[in-house]
């Protein structure tokens, strides 16, 4: 069995201040290295648990958020969709007049062939209109909905709108019999009128959805900051403090080291009494 050195009270106290003093710089070296005050439980459970859960939430918005910024586009998609087809329709009214101030039959029934043409094209840019395979405009049934809290409580449900030239959508039939008479004519101006009035109705109900989903979005980013922000207060390091603390604890373990080396000197002029 080994012996037991026995250590003077004044080699102890200085070397247990040593020791403790070792412990503090090791403490904040640590912090100035990950710049964290709490980096786990058992620096500070409450405030680790409480910077854990705003952390939490923080990444569940991030995800909400990314699903708000892509319906966005998805929106975005629909209303330039939209104005797309808002334009063929336009030139789609201009071919009707002029057909209507048109005495020739020729002229007439060319007229009648470039109108047909541009609903097919309507229908294909309506059809084209989509995004992240979602389209609310082509006459099918795609709805999107966008959820803005973690429980899915808060949420807007956008319906498809319907913008194609077929029945149930715009409503714009062919040109008929070739545009051989006024009335012809008249039925399809009625319809391209009545097309342009649903599409700006439509276009203004998706800009308002793009409103509330613009403003949701920049809520939502300012709140993830916020609970960020609240959760580095918990557990950040104040690296000014950090610093300053490592230095005087420097200074204090040099002198602690001075002072341990001083206490061994007098044990050793006790034995030079011996000598």
């Amino acid at each position: 069995m080994a012996a037991k050195i026995a250590l003077t009270q004044a080699v102890r106290d200085n070397l247990l201040t040593l020791q403790h003093t070792a412990n503090l710089v090791n403490t904040t070296q640590n912090r100035l290295a990950t710049g964290l005050r709490v980096s786990s439980a058992l620096d500070d459970a409450t405030a680790y648990f409480q910077s854990r859960a705003l952390s939490d939430r923080a990444s569940d918005l991030g995800r909400l958020k990314d699903n708000v910024d892509q319906a966005i586009s998805t929106i975005q998609a629909a209303i330039d969709g939209i104005e797309a087809i808002t334009a063929l329709v336009e030139q789609a009214k201009g071919l009707a007049t002029k057909a209507k101030s048109s005495g020739s039959a020729a002229e007439r029934s060319g007229l009648a062939q470039q109108f047909t043409d541009l609903l097919r094209q309507l229908n294909e840019l309506a059809t084209d209109a989509s995004y992240n395979g979602v389209n609310l405009i082509d006459g099918g049934s795609d709805t999107l909905t966008v959820d803005f809290n973690e429980d899915g409580s808060s949420k807007l449900t956008i319906g498809h709108l319907k913008s194609t030239a077929s029945a149930g959508g715009l409503s714009i039939d062919a040109a008929a019999n070739n545009w051989a008479s006024d009335g012809d004519i008249d039925a399809a101006l009625k319809a391209v009128n009545a097309a342009l009035i649903e599409l700006r109705t439509n276009a203004a109900a998706l800009g308002s959805h793009n409103t509330v989903l613009t403003t949701r979005l920049t809520f939502t980013k300012t709140l993830i900051n916020t609970l960020e922000e609240g959760a580095g207060k918990l557990t950040l390091a104040d690296m000014n403090e950090e610093s300053a603390n490592l230095l005087a604890l420097q200074t204090r373990q040099q002198l602690a080291t001075n002072a341990l080396a001083l206490a061994a000197q007098n044990e050793r002029s006790v034995l030079q009494l011996f000598g």
